[in-house]
C-alpha cells in the first residue's frame, strides 16, 4: 500500500474510532439506574486486579483523585465495595469487593452481554471473535497510555505537566 493509501485508511479509522462514544454510551444505556459507567469501571477493576489503594485505581480509570473519590463513595454506599485501612500505610485504604461487589459485577457483565447480542445479534461469531481480537491488538500497540513516557514526541503536553527540558531524572 502506498503512502497516500495508507493515510486515507488512517484517517478512516480515526473517524471510525470517534465515533466509539455512540457505542459506550449504548452499552451505558444497558446499565442499572444504581450503577452508573463510573460505578461500573471501579467493580470492574478491582474484580480484574484484585484489591488495591484508591490511587492505583485512580491511574487505572484515568482520571484525577476526586473522580475517583465520588465513584468509590457510590459504590461504597452500596455495600459494593469495603474501604479497608492499608497494614503498610494507615492514611490509605486498601479497596476490595464484597460479595455484594462480586454478584452486582456479574450483573453487569451479563447486561453487558446481552447488549451486545441485541446490537450485533445478525453478526457472526467469527466476526465478533475478530473484532475483539483487533481491538485487543489496538489497545496492546497502545500499550499504557495513560503515563506521560507514552506521550509522541512533540505531542502537547498537558498544563501542569513539566516538559522535556524541565523534567528532572527519577
Amino acid at each position: 500500500m502506498d503512502a497516500m493509501a495508507a493515510q486515507r485508511e488512517y484517517a478512516e479509522l480515526a473517524r471510525q474510532l470517534s465515533a466509539i462514544g455512540a457505542v459506550k454510551r449504548g452499552l451505558g444505556r444497558g446499565l442499572p439506574a444504581d450503577c452508573p459507567s463510573g460505578s461500573a469501571a471501579v467493580l470492574t477493576l478491582l474484580q480484574r486486579h484484585g484489591e488495591m489503594r484508591m490511587s492505583r485505581l485512580a491511574e487505572l480509570l484515568a482520571v484525577d483523585m476526586s473522580v475517583t473519590s465520588r465513584h468509590v463513595a457510590h459504590v461504597a454506599e452500596r455495600g459494593w465495595i469495603d474501604r479497608a485501612p492499608d497494614p503498610a500505610d494507615k492514611r490509605s485504604r486498601i479497596l476490595r469487593l464484597t460479595p455484594a461487589g462480586e454478584a452486582k459485577f456479574e450483573e453487569l457483565s451479563e447486561l453487558s452481554i446481552a447488549t451486545l447480542a441485541h446490537y450485533l445479534h445478525d453478526w457472526s461469531d467469527a466476526d465478533v471473535g475478530r473484532l475483539s481480537s483487533l481491538l485487543a491488538r489496538l489497545r496492546a500497540g497502545f500499550g499504557d497510555c495513560r503515563a506521560a513516557s507514552a506521550r509522541l514526541p512533540g505531542a502537547p503536553h498537558a498544563p501542569d505537566e513539566p516538559t522535556e527540558t524541565t523534567r528532572t531524572p527519577a
